[in-house]
Protein backbone atom coordinates (compact mmCIF):
# COMPACT_ATOMS: atom_id res chain seq x y z
CA UNK A 1 0.00 0.00 0.00
CA UNK A 2 1.42 3.50 -0.63
CA UNK A 3 0.74 6.71 0.96
CA UNK A 4 0.63 10.15 0.07
CA UNK A 5 0.67 13.42 1.87
CA UNK A 6 -0.56 16.44 0.96
CA UNK A 7 -0.74 20.20 1.35
CA UNK A 8 -4.39 21.59 1.73
CA UNK A 9 -5.73 24.45 0.84
CA UNK A 10 -6.86 27.06 4.02
CA UNK A 11 -10.55 26.61 3.39
CA UNK A 12 -12.20 23.51 4.46
CA UNK A 13 -14.75 23.41 1.39
CA UNK A 14 -11.76 23.49 -0.92
CA UNK A 15 -9.29 21.68 0.71
CA UNK A 16 -12.02 18.55 0.41
CA UNK A 17 -12.78 19.19 -2.79
CA UNK A 18 -9.39 19.40 -3.81
CA UNK A 19 -8.55 16.02 -1.57
CA UNK A 20 -11.35 14.05 -3.13
CA UNK A 21 -9.33 14.64 -6.61
CA UNK A 22 -6.42 13.90 -5.29
CA UNK A 23 -7.66 10.70 -4.16
CA UNK A 24 -9.74 9.92 -7.48
CA UNK A 25 -6.72 10.19 -9.53
CA UNK A 26 -4.45 7.97 -7.43
CA UNK A 27 -7.37 5.76 -6.25
CA UNK A 28 -6.41 6.70 -2.10
CA UNK A 29 -8.26 3.79 -0.62
CA UNK A 30 -8.03 4.92 3.36
CA UNK A 31 -7.58 8.82 4.11
CA UNK A 32 -5.86 8.95 7.88
CA UNK A 33 -6.84 11.93 10.14
CA UNK A 34 -5.00 12.76 12.90
CA UNK A 35 -6.52 16.21 13.84
CA UNK A 36 -10.18 17.26 13.79
CA UNK A 37 -10.11 19.88 11.23
CA UNK A 38 -8.44 17.22 9.02
CA UNK A 39 -11.25 14.42 10.09
CA UNK A 40 -14.27 17.25 8.92
CA UNK A 41 -12.54 17.94 5.59
CA UNK A 42 -11.76 14.23 4.77
CA UNK A 43 -15.21 13.10 5.50
CA UNK A 44 -16.18 16.42 3.41
CA UNK A 45 -14.38 15.23 0.55
CA UNK A 46 -16.95 12.31 0.30
CA UNK A 47 -19.46 13.99 -1.04
CA UNK A 48 -16.87 14.37 -4.19
CA UNK A 49 -15.86 11.10 -4.15
CA UNK A 50 -16.74 8.51 -1.77
CA UNK A 51 -14.15 5.65 -1.81
CA UNK A 52 -11.78 6.43 0.42
CA UNK A 53 -12.28 5.14 4.31
CA UNK A 54 -11.88 7.56 6.40
CA UNK A 55 -9.97 6.63 9.70
CA UNK A 56 -9.66 9.19 12.58
CA UNK A 57 -6.72 8.68 15.18
CA UNK A 58 -6.16 11.27 17.82
CA UNK A 59 -3.18 11.55 19.64
CA UNK A 60 -4.18 13.54 22.77
CA UNK A 61 -3.99 16.71 20.32
CA UNK A 62 -7.66 16.84 19.23
CA UNK A 63 -9.42 20.50 19.75
CA UNK A 64 -11.78 21.67 22.20
CA UNK A 65 -14.53 23.83 22.68
CA UNK A 66 -18.18 24.29 21.87
CA UNK A 67 -17.57 24.18 18.54
CA UNK A 68 -15.68 21.41 18.39
CA UNK A 69 -17.91 19.13 20.53
CA UNK A 70 -20.62 20.48 17.86
CA UNK A 71 -18.90 19.42 14.48
CA UNK A 72 -17.53 15.86 16.31
CA UNK A 73 -21.19 14.94 17.00
CA UNK A 74 -22.14 15.86 13.36
CA UNK A 75 -19.24 14.51 11.67
CA UNK A 76 -17.30 11.27 13.69
CA UNK A 77 -20.07 8.97 13.40
CA UNK A 78 -19.30 9.26 10.04
CA UNK A 79 -15.60 8.01 10.40
CA UNK A 80 -15.17 4.05 9.46
CA UNK A 81 -12.75 3.75 12.33
CA UNK A 82 -11.68 6.11 15.33
CA UNK A 83 -8.80 5.30 16.80
CA UNK A 84 -7.51 6.57 20.29
CA UNK A 85 -3.41 5.91 21.39
CA UNK A 86 -4.20 5.65 24.85
CA UNK A 87 -6.71 5.74 27.55
CA UNK A 88 -6.49 9.20 28.07
CA UNK A 89 -6.80 9.90 24.46
CA UNK A 90 -10.03 8.37 24.61
CA UNK A 91 -11.11 10.01 27.63
CA UNK A 92 -9.90 13.51 25.95
CA UNK A 93 -12.09 12.49 22.30
CA UNK A 94 -15.14 11.06 24.70
CA UNK A 95 -14.86 14.93 26.10
CA UNK A 96 -15.26 16.73 22.93
CA UNK A 97 -18.07 14.93 21.29
CA UNK A 98 -17.32 11.44 20.11
CA UNK A 99 -19.33 8.97 21.03
CA UNK A 100 -17.20 6.25 23.28
CA UNK A 101 -18.83 3.24 21.70
CA UNK A 102 -16.99 3.97 17.94
CA UNK A 103 -13.52 4.73 20.13
CA UNK A 104 -10.83 1.29 19.52
CA UNK A 105 -7.79 2.71 21.90
CA UNK A 106 -4.16 0.67 20.79
CA UNK A 107 -2.00 0.92 23.63
CA UNK A 108 1.24 3.16 22.02
CA UNK A 109 3.63 3.84 25.04
CA UNK A 110 3.21 5.61 28.36
CA UNK A 111 0.13 7.07 29.35
CA UNK A 112 0.45 10.82 29.66
CA UNK A 113 -0.79 10.57 33.62
CA UNK A 114 2.32 8.75 34.11
CA UNK A 115 4.78 11.25 31.93
CA UNK A 116 2.88 14.12 33.80
CA UNK A 117 3.71 12.49 36.99
CA UNK A 118 7.54 11.88 36.02
CA UNK A 119 7.93 15.37 34.68
CA UNK A 120 6.96 17.24 37.92
CA UNK A 121 10.39 16.28 39.34
CA UNK A 122 11.87 16.93 35.74
CA UNK A 123 14.72 19.24 37.24
CA UNK A 124 15.89 15.61 39.62
CA UNK A 125 15.04 13.82 36.49
CA UNK A 126 17.11 14.19 33.46
CA UNK A 127 17.11 11.15 31.37
CA UNK A 128 14.30 9.44 31.68
CA UNK A 129 10.81 8.59 33.70
CA UNK A 130 11.62 5.03 34.95
CA UNK A 131 12.84 5.64 38.97
CA UNK A 132 16.51 5.89 37.65
CA UNK A 133 19.48 7.33 39.65
CA UNK A 134 18.52 10.84 38.00
CA UNK A 135 15.42 10.76 39.77
CA UNK A 136 17.48 10.79 42.89
CA UNK A 137 20.20 12.86 42.08
CA UNK A 138 19.77 15.84 44.37
CA UNK A 139 18.67 13.33 47.24
CA UNK A 140 22.22 11.51 46.96
CA UNK A 141 24.25 14.35 47.07
CA UNK A 142 22.40 15.77 49.88
CA UNK A 143 23.37 12.72 51.41
CA UNK A 144 26.86 13.40 50.89
CA UNK A 145 26.80 16.78 52.38
CA UNK A 146 25.45 15.07 55.71
CA UNK A 147 28.13 12.62 55.11
CA UNK A 148 31.41 14.63 54.91
CA UNK A 149 30.17 18.14 56.72
CA UNK A 150 31.72 19.62 59.20
CA UNK A 151 35.04 18.86 58.22
CA UNK A 152 38.39 20.56 58.18
CA UNK A 153 39.47 19.37 54.99
CA UNK A 154 37.87 21.08 51.92
CA UNK A 155 37.04 18.63 49.12
CA UNK A 156 35.34 20.22 45.70
CA UNK A 157 32.61 17.31 44.86
CA UNK A 158 30.27 17.85 42.19
CA UNK A 159 27.57 15.26 41.35
CA UNK A 160 25.54 14.75 38.10
CA UNK A 161 22.08 12.52 36.15
CA UNK A 162 23.56 13.54 32.57
CA UNK A 163 26.25 11.61 31.08
CA UNK A 164 26.82 14.55 29.07
CA UNK A 165 28.52 15.96 32.25
CA UNK A 166 26.88 19.77 32.09
CA UNK A 167 28.27 19.97 35.50
CA UNK A 168 31.60 19.58 34.87
CA UNK A 169 31.85 16.78 37.27
CA UNK A 170 35.47 15.71 35.71
CA UNK A 171 36.80 19.02 37.10
CA UNK A 172 36.53 18.27 40.54
CA UNK A 173 38.37 15.88 43.42
CA UNK A 174 35.35 13.85 43.09
CA UNK A 175 33.01 13.58 39.85
CA UNK A 176 29.73 11.41 40.60
CA UNK A 177 27.74 10.72 37.29
CA UNK A 178 24.91 8.94 36.79
CA UNK A 179 24.40 5.76 35.10
CA UNK A 180 21.78 3.03 34.04
CA UNK A 181 22.16 -0.06 32.75
CA UNK A 182 19.76 -0.85 30.08
CA UNK A 183 17.64 -3.74 30.17
CA UNK A 184 16.77 -5.51 26.70
CA UNK A 185 13.65 -7.31 26.32
CA UNK A 186 13.83 -8.82 22.90
CA UNK A 187 10.44 -9.97 22.46
CA UNK A 188 9.17 -6.14 22.83
CA UNK A 189 11.75 -5.26 19.96
CA UNK A 190 11.25 -4.94 16.88
CA UNK A 191 14.33 -5.04 15.03
CA UNK A 192 13.72 -0.67 13.76
CA UNK A 193 17.06 -0.15 14.61
CA UNK A 194 15.56 3.66 16.44
CA UNK A 195 18.24 2.46 19.70
CA UNK A 196 21.06 2.02 17.22
CA UNK A 197 20.81 5.38 15.21
CA UNK A 198 20.60 7.45 18.68
CA UNK A 199 23.32 5.78 20.43
CA UNK A 200 25.53 6.24 17.32
CA UNK A 201 24.25 9.90 16.96
CA UNK A 202 24.02 10.86 20.59
CA UNK A 203 26.21 8.52 22.60
CA UNK A 204 29.27 6.05 21.96
CA UNK A 205 28.05 3.82 19.10
CA UNK A 206 27.86 0.65 21.39
CA UNK A 207 25.47 -0.85 19.80
CA UNK A 208 24.38 -3.27 16.55
CA UNK A 209 22.49 -5.44 15.57
CA UNK A 210 22.70 -9.44 14.86
CA UNK A 211 19.72 -12.24 13.67
CA UNK A 212 17.40 -8.51 13.98
CA UNK A 213 18.19 -8.25 17.39
CA UNK A 214 20.06 -5.74 19.64
CA UNK A 215 23.47 -6.60 21.35
CA UNK A 216 25.44 -4.40 23.70
CA UNK A 217 28.86 -3.44 23.55
CA UNK A 218 28.94 -3.97 27.39
CA UNK A 219 32.71 -2.37 27.23
CA UNK A 220 31.44 0.41 25.86
CA UNK A 221 28.35 1.32 26.94
CA UNK A 222 28.43 4.37 29.35
CA UNK A 223 24.88 4.29 30.82
CA UNK A 224 23.49 7.72 29.33
CA UNK A 225 20.15 5.32 28.60
CA UNK A 226 19.94 7.05 25.23
CA UNK A 227 18.63 3.88 24.00
CA UNK A 228 15.96 3.88 26.41
CA UNK A 229 14.19 7.33 25.06
CA UNK A 230 14.52 6.28 21.54
CA UNK A 231 13.04 2.78 21.72
CA UNK A 232 9.24 3.48 20.48
CA UNK A 233 8.32 -0.45 22.33
CA UNK A 234 10.03 -0.25 24.92
CA UNK A 235 11.99 -3.10 24.38
CA UNK A 236 15.15 -1.06 26.41
CA UNK A 237 14.12 0.11 29.96
CA UNK A 238 16.46 1.37 32.98
CA UNK A 239 17.51 -1.03 35.59
CA UNK A 240 15.93 -1.12 38.93
CA UNK A 241 19.46 -0.64 40.74
CA UNK A 242 20.97 2.74 40.36
CA UNK A 243 25.19 2.79 39.15
CA UNK A 244 27.14 5.99 39.13
CA UNK A 245 30.79 6.79 37.15
CA UNK A 246 33.52 8.23 39.88
CA UNK A 247 35.81 10.30 38.42
CA UNK A 248 38.74 11.94 40.86
CA UNK A 249 41.32 14.84 41.41
CA UNK A 250 39.98 17.10 38.58
CA UNK A 251 41.63 20.32 39.04
CA UNK A 252 41.68 24.21 38.14
CA UNK A 253 44.49 26.05 39.72
CA UNK A 254 47.93 27.71 38.82
CA UNK A 255 50.41 24.59 38.78
CA UNK A 256 48.46 21.45 36.64
CA UNK A 257 44.94 21.85 35.68
CA UNK A 258 43.53 18.68 34.96
CA UNK A 259 40.35 16.70 34.08
CA UNK A 260 39.82 13.79 36.65
CA UNK A 261 39.88 10.55 35.28
CA UNK A 262 37.51 7.34 35.85
CA UNK A 263 38.16 5.24 39.27
CA UNK A 264 34.82 3.07 39.60
CA UNK A 265 32.01 2.13 37.21
CA UNK A 266 28.90 1.13 37.75
CA UNK A 267 29.47 1.67 41.49
CA UNK A 268 26.68 2.25 43.90
CA UNK A 269 25.44 5.09 46.47
CA UNK A 270 27.33 3.19 49.58
CA UNK A 271 30.49 2.40 47.68
CA UNK A 272 31.10 6.63 47.02
CA UNK A 273 29.92 7.84 50.19
CA UNK A 274 32.87 5.06 51.89
CA UNK A 275 35.40 6.16 49.45
CA UNK A 276 35.16 9.59 50.04
CA UNK A 277 35.02 8.99 53.57
CA UNK A 278 38.26 6.95 53.31
CA UNK A 279 40.00 9.66 51.49
CA UNK A 280 39.69 12.04 54.24
CA UNK A 281 41.52 9.62 56.83
CA UNK A 282 43.91 9.54 53.77
CA UNK A 283 44.29 13.55 53.17
CA UNK A 284 45.08 13.31 57.11
CA UNK A 285 47.34 11.01 57.28
CA UNK A 286 49.96 12.33 54.24
CA UNK A 287 48.70 16.05 54.30
CA UNK A 288 52.21 17.80 54.23
CA UNK A 289 52.50 19.81 57.69
CA UNK A 290 54.16 22.26 55.91
CA UNK A 291 51.64 23.41 53.86
CA UNK A 292 50.70 27.28 53.70
CA UNK A 293 47.79 27.42 56.65
CA UNK A 294 48.05 24.17 56.88
CA UNK A 295 45.87 23.07 53.67
CA UNK A 296 47.01 20.97 50.74
CA UNK A 297 45.01 20.31 47.73
CA UNK A 298 44.33 16.28 48.01
CA UNK A 299 44.89 15.81 43.96
CA UNK A 300 48.90 17.09 45.01
CA UNK A 301 48.76 14.40 48.03
CA UNK A 302 48.18 11.93 45.51
CA UNK A 303 50.47 12.92 43.17
CA UNK A 304 53.05 12.84 46.09
CA UNK A 305 52.31 9.68 47.62
CA UNK A 306 51.07 7.70 44.35
CA UNK A 307 48.02 6.27 43.33
CA UNK A 308 48.48 2.73 44.76
CA UNK A 309 48.57 4.20 48.52
CA UNK A 310 45.56 6.22 47.90
CA UNK A 311 43.59 3.54 46.58
CA UNK A 312 44.21 1.14 49.35
CA UNK A 313 43.32 3.57 51.66
CA UNK A 314 39.91 5.11 49.63
CA UNK A 315 38.83 1.32 49.38
CA UNK A 316 39.65 0.31 52.97
CA UNK A 317 36.20 -2.02 54.29
CA UNK A 318 34.40 -1.17 51.08
CA UNK A 319 32.47 -4.02 49.96
CA UNK A 320 32.07 -3.76 46.21
CA UNK A 321 29.32 -5.20 44.25
CA UNK A 322 30.14 -7.87 42.01
CA UNK A 323 28.91 -5.32 38.80
CA UNK A 324 30.91 -2.30 40.02
CA UNK A 325 35.05 -1.88 37.93
CA UNK A 326 37.89 -0.75 39.30
CA UNK A 327 40.55 1.04 37.86
CA UNK A 328 44.34 -0.75 38.67
CA UNK A 329 45.87 2.12 37.55
CA UNK A 330 44.64 6.37 37.08
CA UNK A 331 47.38 8.74 34.95
CA UNK A 332 46.46 12.13 34.29
CA UNK A 333 47.72 14.67 32.27
CA UNK A 334 46.59 18.59 32.28
CA UNK A 335 48.67 20.87 31.56
CA UNK A 336 51.74 21.58 33.46
CA UNK A 337 52.72 25.14 34.77
CA UNK A 338 55.60 23.59 37.13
Amino acid sequence: MSCFQIKLDGNPLAAAKQLAAYCREHEIEVIHAQYPRENIIALLSLRHYAAPKVVYTNHLTIRSGLKWRVLNRIFTPRDHKIIAVCREGRDIMVQNGVCPERIEVIYNGVEPEKVRMLLKNFDEALLHPDDTDVQNAAAFAKRIEKAIFPNDLHFKIALTGCANDCIKARMHDFGIIGMTEPQYDPSRCVSCSACIKGCDQLSVDALHMENYKIVRNTEKCVGCGVCVTKCPTRAWTRSRKKYYRLTIMGRTGKKNPRLGEDFLLWADEDTIVKVILNTYKFAKEYIDPKAPGGKEHVGYIIDRVGFKEFKKWALDGVELPPETIVKDNVYWSGIYFR
